[in-house]
């Protein structure tokens, strides 16, 4: 899963897929209405790549939060946002029980779920590890030798 082509854009709901670059910002499509529209450079704008969750020792990336989402729903989707506020709380705090309660809001916690569901629902969330270079390598060299053998027999 690649979030950096997916943003989060102060005062607009839902998430945005940057289809284009232009000289002084990009244009975007919502992954909600399919929409498209110019954002420049004076919006502020977060790709989910960047944003990560206060806890009580480090911060952890929302890629790593949506993972334990993930697992947690077996890739189905989270509960409804429009829960109480303490159901809300419970539910982020099975999910990520070291999160810092002084400062994660619930707003946030629902902007998150409701983001995780509207990823899951466009199958955008995709969790496949991948795999370093140097692995890649080493397994293109182990298919070009076996060929060889092949060939010599």
């Amino acid at each position: 899963m690649d979030l950096k082509e997916i943003l989060s854009i102060s005062g607009k709901s839902g998430l945005f897929k940057v289809i284009a670059q232009t000289k002084n910002g990009a244009i975007v499509e919502s992954l909600i209405d399919n929409k498209r529209f110019p954002v420049f450079s004076t919006d502020k704008i977060s790709s989910m790549a960047d944003i990560s969750i206060f806890c009580e020792d480090s911060d952890i990336p929302l890629k790593d939060v949506l993972k334990r989402i993930f697992d947690k729903e077996q890739a189905k989707p989270a509960i409804n946002t429009n829960e109480g506020n303490e159901k809300i709380k419970a539910y982020f705090e099975q999910v990520l029980p070291e999160y810092d309660k002084e400062r994660v809001y619930v707003s946030d916690m629902k902007k998150i779920i409701n983001w995780y569901n509207l990823l899951l629902e466009k199958e955008i969330l995709t969790f496949e590890e991948v795999k370093p270079a140097e692995e890649e390598k080493n397994e293109v060299e182990k298919v070009a030798d076996t060929e060889i053998a092949e060939n010599k027999e």
